[in-house]
């Protein structure tokens, strides 16, 4: 599915900004951009540059001093988020872009290839802290979710742009 996605954003034309590694999902993820001809920005923290950590094929790759700064120049440079199957590391980043989009920090997309139903158990717990009123019903589409990476990028690219006086509703999608 990540490389089914990294395809798929360079056959649009859509960049591709990310944690910069050239292992696991990340790795198949900017591979399969670059092979497709897509531009490919890394960010990633200066002790995690280990050649066989840092992915040393990229347009660009920008080392930053910290996972904190890693996480706020992706954010600065990207205008949609994805989350494909992942850690803890994933969770974070997830949790961070959806919390600044509730706290309208940013008005971007953040969007979950729910790929062979990985993150089911997560969507249930979700479903729970909605019901026990942890979750406010405005805030519980600030997620797009999908299970075809093509379905979740158009979905994506039908999401208001920021600046416009309808994106602070995320609610809507």
């Amino acid at each position: 599915m990540a490389r089914e996605f990294g395809a798929l954003l360079a056959r649009e034309g859509i960049g591709l900004v990310y944690g910069g590694g050239h292992v696991g999902m990340m790795g198949h993820l900017a591979d399969a951009a670059l092979s497709a001809g897509g531009r490919v920005v890394g960010v990633i923290p200066q002790h995690l540059m280990r050649p066989e950590v840092a992915h040393q094929r990229l347009d660009e790759l920008i080392v930053v001093d910290s996972m904190h700064t890693r996480k706020r120049t992706m954010a600065e440079r990207s205008d949609a988020f994805v989350v494909l199957p992942g850690g803890f590391g994933t969770f974070d980043e997830m949790f961070e872009m959806v919390t600044w989009a509730q706290l309208r920090l940013h008005a971007k997309p953040v969007g979950m290839l729910n790929c062979l139903g990985y993150f089911d158990q997560l969507l249930a717990f979700l479903r729970h802290a909605a019901k026990e009123e942890f979750l406010r019903p405005q805030h519980r589409n600030l997620l797009l979710i999908e299970t075809d990476a093509t379905a979740l990028l158009q979905r994506i690219l039908r999401h208001p742009p920021s600046g416009t006086t309808d994106a602070g509703d995320l609610s809507r999608t």
